[in-house]
């Protein structure tokens, strides 16, 4: 959860469906296909999403990284089959290993990708992949398919943005926006961006690296990458770039870079992994040192630190507690949400929580789907607004509600020096001053994250021979350093 964020009403562009079946020739292919999306649409519900995006995440604070990936994006896209389209390019402040496209030329690239990757070679396929993403038309296409249920939110998610991008944690719906793209459509990516990357120079003999990477996170080095669990396995497509490399003309690789110690540069002090400033777990206990305060959530529940909420889910699924920040006076804030159609309210009352004055109501809201029993507390702590809220379905309300009635009343400031102190693990460049092996490297320049971490991180192994001279990445500081 950041400091100042604003939340962005992340509507779908309901007009589509709409729109009178028509047929459209795919750029890439040719063929003529199904598309009930018009291109000024691609490009308006991409730029809304890239907005929120932006908005809720934040780009990275390294102009010469945002640089990069522009400059890359940008030459690639102005040789694709779609260079008309206003294309945009960002880093995103956020730790998961990932990267995507929107429709209509807007792709993102994370902090968390870029620290795993060592050349702007692997940079090249990655963002070549998503811009074949859009040069195809892939979400159009899906949009194109995809029927009015599918459009539908349920549950928790009439209450707050938030839920309506989290709601999978309840088992509800998601936004178009985000459907996962076929095994065809990623391969298709993956040929495109191998395409793109060779037409400027980048040496795509690097590209099976990409996915060798991915498929030892996923093996258990570290979080499991976004980008690998919307995509084919990873080993399948190392034998497809390789047998891409296999069928390219040794002529094409004439004067091709790689340029791994400039983009090994770049990282250098780059925050790797979660930024503890922004919130973080200690067990059940929720901490954020810039906002300066702590909350408890139930023992054994689900957790998630999201840019813009907090969020907390039951083992059965029947209960979850979300932290946002709210518009306005407690009070406004409280009457914001139960104003809203189906909201009953049973109960409320001003109070003081942990010497913090608060407003407190509990209420039934009437879905489609049935009742939801609900809990919500509203406080101003420092510059922001809080709301605070706990739903159930009624067959575990009983058992969650004082559960849910103590983590709100939980909420309190942070006073804890070490807590309020702590900093985020950042990489941190090596030469090696003699010839040596991963091994050797992790026990001569210890790092704050695991030896297999390092390894990934460097598309190493622990046998691996190190030249002399190399540059290698090795992490440092982080929560309790």
């Amino acid at each position: 959860m950041r400091p100042t964020v604003r939340l962005p009403l992340r509507a779908l562009v309901v007009a589509l469906l709409l729109t009178t079946s028509a047929c459209a020739t795919n750029p890439v292919t040719g063929r003529r296909e199904l598309s009930l999306v018009s291109e000024a649409q691609e490009v308006q519900m991409g730029r809304d999403a890239s907005r929120g995006d932006l908005q809720r995440v934040g780009t990275v604070a390294n102009p010469a990284a945002q640089a990069l990936v522009r400059r890359i994006g940008a030459q690639m896209a102005a040789k694709s089959e779609r260079p008309g389209l206003p294309w945009e390019f960002h880093v995103l402040d956020d730790a998961a290993v990932n990267a995507f496209a929107y429709p209509g030329g807007f792709i993102f690239v994370t902090r968390g990708l870029m620290t795993h990757l060592n050349s702007e070679a692997e940079l090249a396929e990655v963002i070549g992949h998503e811009i074949g993403h859009v040069t195809a038309r892939h979400s159009a296409a899906q949009i194109s398919q995809a029927t009015l249920a599918q459009l539908g939110l349920a549950g928790a998610s009439i209450f707050s943005p938030q839920i309506a991008r989290y709601g999978d944690l309840l088992g509800t719906g998601a936004s178009l926006l985000f459907l996962k793209f076929g095994r065809d459509d990623e391969l298709q990516a993956d040929a495109l961006g191998f395409r793109y990357s060779l037409a400027q120079g980048y040496d795509v003999r690097e590209s099976p690296k990409v996915f060798t990477t991915l498929g030892r996170l996923s093996g258990g080095a570290g979080r499991v990458p976004e980008w690998q669990s919307t995509h084919p396995d990873p080993g399948n497509r190392v034998q497809r770039a390789q047998q891409r490399i296999a069928e390219t003309s040794a002529a094409a690789f004439a004067n091709v870079r790689v340029n791994r110690p400039e983009y090994l540069r770049l990282l250098d002090g780059m925050v790797f992994g979660e930024n503890p400033r922004n919130g973080f777990f200690d067990r059940s206990r929720f901490l954020h040192p810039d906002l300066r305060f702590q909350l408890d959530f139930p023992g054994g529940w689900k957790t998630s630190n999201q840019p813009d909420a907090v969020i907390a889910v039951s083992a059965d699924n029947g209960a979850q507690i979300q932290l946002v920040p709210g518009q306005g006076t407690p009070t406004q804030a409280l009457q914001g949400l139960l104003q809203r159609q189906g909201v009953t309210v049973k109960q409320s009352a001003q109070t003081t929580v942990n010497g913090i004055p608060a407003v407190m109501a509990a209420f039934d809201a009437q879905l489609e789907q049935g009742v939801l029993n609900g809990l919500a507390m509203a406080v101003r702590y420092g510059e922001v607004t809080y709301v605070l809220l706990g739903l159930t379905v009624p067959q575990v309300a009983a058992q969650h509600g004082p559960s849910i009635d103590a983590a709100l009343r939980s909420f309190r400031p942070l006073t804890d020096p070490a807590a309020l102190n702590v900093q985020p693990a950042r990489v941190q460049l090596v030469t090696l001053d003699q010839a040596m092996t991963g091994q050797q490297f992790v026990q001569r320049f210890p790092s704050t994250v695991s030896a297999e971490q390092v390894y990934v991180i460097n598309g190493i192994e622990a046998g691996t021979s190190l030249p002399r001279g190399m540059l290698l990445k090795r992490v440092v500081g982080g929560v309790g350093r």
